[in-house]
């Protein structure tokens, strides 16, 4: 990157000395801001468009401004094109070039706009292009999810509250309630879009302009929805970005959950399931170790994007309209949070598919813990007692079980019956694991075929978004 000072600022004309080198650096954003290219670029070309199209520009001027345009874009991609400090951020160092290439007309580009607007204008492009890529990369690892619930939909295993087992699941059914967390998290991005394809280009510094420009056919061209309603709000509006930031928090700490367990599931205490190899790693010391580095980076993660919102809701939360240099902070909070989502999202959705289950290891765990109580206490309740004097029978019986060391189903028919009467031969339909999945037959339910079916609506869902 260059340092070379020009001879005139593009703003020079109301200062009386040079910036100082030390302000030039601690305020020029180009070092990070220059990923925006080719939306500032796109920004631009709509901006010409609609200045010719009202007379600003006659034809000629926009051919020259669309062809240097174009051309600054291949030495960008090339990795041609000379960045300078001292030109500040993007879009100064592509106008300046632009000038260069096609002299005069080059400063016309700038007419009836700011960089106010021209920066709101490009991160509202940037943030709608990259949610479309989180949210394809989103529906990719919804699809493996869906996918390993429908393999493992009778594959039945504990079901935890408090990390203690509650009463017996599929390991399909709990592939699905991670979907449809995810599922949730689709629609908040889709609802920000929404709100964030509204187009502030034309707002200028604050107040508009006195040009006749076209707002709408800008708009159009960029393809928001309409454009911005109210200059000061247009070029002061970050809450696209603050909501951008809260939905992607919400991403990550699920995904910091789905870590949580799969980190205890490969574990030798439960051995759940196993990961691919090469989503793991090992010790330096341990030649035993495969460690779940993949899903503990993920859950650590997390906190970088938490603190991200935080820092966009500080910024925002005591400026006064409309645009202040304050919000060049934003960029860099946002860019990272859209490079760590979409590598979380992409480990994952690669991993998901290639994780394999241990049958036999979740079945015996679901054996302990009295899995089947809750399903013996509703037995006794359809058989006419009260739940709760089902409640303290079973509760009698488990503590039966912890002395004797037995699971419920591995008790006698005579034992069961000490504890009440109307416990009889059917009661062992109830307390083996399949029974207690099957009965719970209903929408939203453990049963496989409940889990399939399920299984089936999520994927339906996702193929209506293509």
């Amino acid at each position: 990157m260059s340092d070379k000072e020009p001879s005139i600022k593009p703003w020079g004309g109301r200062f009386s000395e040079p910036t100082d080198q030390f302000v030039e650096r601690f305020t020029a954003s180009v070092s990070f801001d220059q990923r925006l290219y080719h939306h500032d670029i796109n920004g631009s070309l709509a901006h010409a468009a609609m200045l010719e199209k009202v007379g600003v520009l006659t034809a000629a001027e926009l051919a020259d401004i669309q062809r240097g345009l174009e051309e600054i874009r291949a030495e960008i991609l090339a990795g041609t094109f000379e960045w300078s400090v001292s030109l500040e951020d993007v879009h100064m160092n592509i106008e300046a070039r632009l000038t260069d290439k096609i002299g005069i007309t080059g400063k016309k580009l700038h007419t009836g706009r700011s960089r106010n607007d021209q920066v709101a204008t490009d991160i509202r492009l940037y943030v709608r292009d990259e949610l479309a890529l989180i949210c394809k990369e989103l529906s990719r690892l919804q699809l493996g999810l869906i996918n390993l619930a429908k393999r493992e939909a009778k594959t039945i295993m504990p079901g935890f509250t408090h990390l203690q087992t509650a009463q017996p699941v599929t390991f399909g059914h709990h592939m699905l309630a991670w979907n449809e967390m995810l599922e949730r998290d689709f629609s908040r991005f889709q609802d920000c879009g929404t709100r964030l394809n509204q187009c502030p280009l034309g707002a200028a510094a604050l107040a508009g302009t006195t040009y006749p420009i076209d707002r709408h056919y800008s708009a159009e061209l960029l393809g928001f929805e309409r454009p911005t309603e109210n200059s000061l709000d247009s070029v002061s509006d970050r809450d696209f970005a603050i909501e951008f930031a809260a939905a992607a928090s919400v991403l990550m700490t699920h995904l910091s959950r789905f870590s949580e367990e799969l980190v205890l599931w490969t574990s030798a205490q439960f051995k759940f399931i196993e990961l691919p190899d090469r989503f793991c790693t090992g010790s330096s010391i341990m030649p035993q170790k495969k460690n779940p580095d993949v899903p503990e980076l993920i859950r650590g993660k997390v906190g970088r994007v938490n603190g991200h919102l935080v820092s966009l809701l500080t910024l925002m939360k005591s400026q006064p309209l409309a645009y202040n240099k304050d919000n060049q902070e934003d960029k860099e909070p946002i860019f990272d949070i859209i490079d760590t989502v979409k590598d979380c999202l992409k480990a994952y959705a690669d991993m998901v598919p290639a994780i394999t289950v241990n049958e036999d290891v979740t079945r015996e765990a679901a054996m302990r813990g009295f899995s089947t109580a809750t399903d013996l206490a509703d037995y006794l309740v359809r058989k006419g007692l009260p739940f709760r004097d089902a409640h303290e029978v079973v509760g009698k019986s488990v503590a039966y079980g912890v002395a004797e060391n037995k699971d419920l189903s591995e008790m006698t028919l005579e034992e069961l019956r000490t504890f009440s009467s109307d416990i009889e031969a059917d009661v062992f339909d109830v307390l083996t694991l399949e029974g207690s999945v099957n009965a719970r037959d209903h929408i939203g339910g453990t049963a496989p075929k409940q889990v399939l079916a399920a299984a089936e609506r999520a994927e339906n869902r996702l193929n209506k978004r293509s």
